[in-house]
């Protein structure tokens, strides 16, 4: 659940009720009273939210557990390892300070059952019904939740390496991982300059973290850094820059994993990324031997093909990196450690590692269409459908093209790729006028 805050379900009303009805589902799906772990972002939403969660949860009789600002994978850790019954994250993960937004967590780590959330749905239905005083839920504090969490991040790192001579810039997106991952790498040695560090409520993502790669660049460069760590509002996304100033998004670290512990001699069955995924990481893991797979756009459906595959590997080019053979969810900070344990293990640069993957051109565009029209009617267009059919014979087997509409917002994404810059720019413009011709029209009918 995410949206704006003040509108519809993002309100002090709706949140309350969900928390009263996820308390009474969770109470009976538990074998014990057991507890519910809430965790946050910085945005200033976030006690808003926090507040209206605790009492829904109370008056079904569910015990809380406070954390306060965590990183969600963070969350889904301390979930697991405390017992609780579930655990809440009030975040909007990459959005500005105006959105927020709910997960749930499963005992495990994980996202609920399916069974587990269609009754917390049909239980928003029905009327609000408080617990007696004396069943109601009470509220304690999770005592040392950062440093368990950064304990459990420097575990993923080998034990024998350590961070020792390399400088790292670490922009923590003014958001949820503030307080941990400057710590995490220090701890293992490294010279850290954290930026991004100082959250006020309003500047979550503002100009900084893994969606303003620029801000870590110029850090990076001005600094004379090895590498910079880019992690979003909610520490689940990270986006890397090697010491030239080069980004290095979600792809590539994947790309870096996966090479990396196929040459230490680690089965890697596949990896599994998505429909935006570069091509140029499909060759590169195919060169190595390992099997690739695309998912629809949407961490959780590569975790979904992850499940269905067996396989502990995938992630997304905007720096989801999943490794579930070191956490149930996708961790900025734990897939940024694989890397730099690439880099001490193998004694190459991030730049090196990284050049192992051949970057095809890639453009995507956004073309905003009004509320009401259908997205989906718009990329079914006749004369759509004929410059897509078109573009797909001229590029064949050497470049691909992709049209989404978006899950979040009233746009359709226009995405070529090809071997060629120029190639991938004209057609992006053609296919992206065709799609705002029909959009034009859709809305006029």
């Amino acid at each position: 659940m995410r949206g704006r805050v003040g509108e519809e379900p993002v309100t002090p009303e709706t949140v309350l009720k969900l928390g009263w009805a996820a308390g009474r589902v969770l109470l009976a799906h538990g074998e014990d009273r057991g507890s519910v772990l809430i965790g946050k972002d910085t945005r200033i939403s976030g006690y808003l939210l926090e507040s209206a969660l605790e009492a829904g949860l109370s008056a079904a009789g569910a015990d809380i557990r406070l954390i306060g600002p965590m990183p969600t994978p963070g969350i889904a850790y301390l979930t697991r390892t405390a017992r609780a019954q579930a655990g809440i994250v009030i975040s909007a993960s990459h959005n500005l300070y105006e959105d927020n937004g709910i997960k749930f967590f499963s005992s495990l780590g994980a996202k609920l059952p399916d069974d587990v959330e269609c009754a917390i749905e049909a239980m928003m239905q029905k009327p609000m019904r408080i617990v007696s005083s004396a069943e109601l839920g009470k509220v304690r504090r999770f005592a040392d939740a950062a440093g368990r969490y950064i304990e459990f991040c420097k575990s993923t790192f080998p034990c024998r390496l350590g961070l020792g001579g390399l400088k790292i810039v670490v922009d923590c997106a003014h958001g949820a991982a503030y307080q941990i991952a400057p710590h995490v790498f220090e701890e293992l040695g490294a010279h850290v300059i954290a930026i991004g560090n100082a959250p006020d409520g309003f500047n979550i993502n503002r100009e900084c973290g893994s969606t303003h790669p620029q801000t870590l660049r110029q850090a990076v460069l001005a600094e004379g850094a090895d590498l910079g760590i880019a992690l979003d509002g909610d520490g689940d996304r990270v986006i890397m820059v090697d010491h030239a100033g080069s980004v290095i998004d979600g792809d590539r670290i994947v790309y870096m994993i996966a090479a990396h512990r196929r040459r230490m001699g680690v089965s890697v069955p596949g990896v599994a990324g998505t429909l935006m995924s570069n091509v140029g990481l499909e060759r590169a893991l195919n060169q190595n031997g390992i099997p690739f797979a695309r998912a629809a756009v949407g961490d959780r459906y590569v975790m979904a093909l992850l499940a269905e595959r067996g396989w502990d590997l995938g992630g997304e080019a905007s720096g989801h990196v999943i490794c579930l053979d070191k956490s149930t969810t996708g961790d900025g900070i734990i897939a940024a450690l694989q890397v730099l344990a690439a880099m001490r293990e193998s004694e190459r640069s991030l730049a090196d590692l990284a050049s192992g993957m051949h970057v095809f051109p890639q453009t995507i565009v956004n073309v905003a269409i009004n509320r009401g029209v259908s997205a989906r009617e718009v990329v079914r267009a006749p004369g759509v459908l004929a410059l897509l059919k078109d573009i797909e014979q001229l590029l064949g087997s050497e470049g691909r093209v992709v049209l989404r509409p978006s899950g979040t917002e009233p746009v359709v994404r226009v995405m070529v790729e090809a071997a060629e810059a120029q190639t991938v720019t004209e057609l992006t413009e053609q296919l992206a006028q065709a799609v705002a011709k029909a959009a034009a029209e859709a809305d006029v009918s």
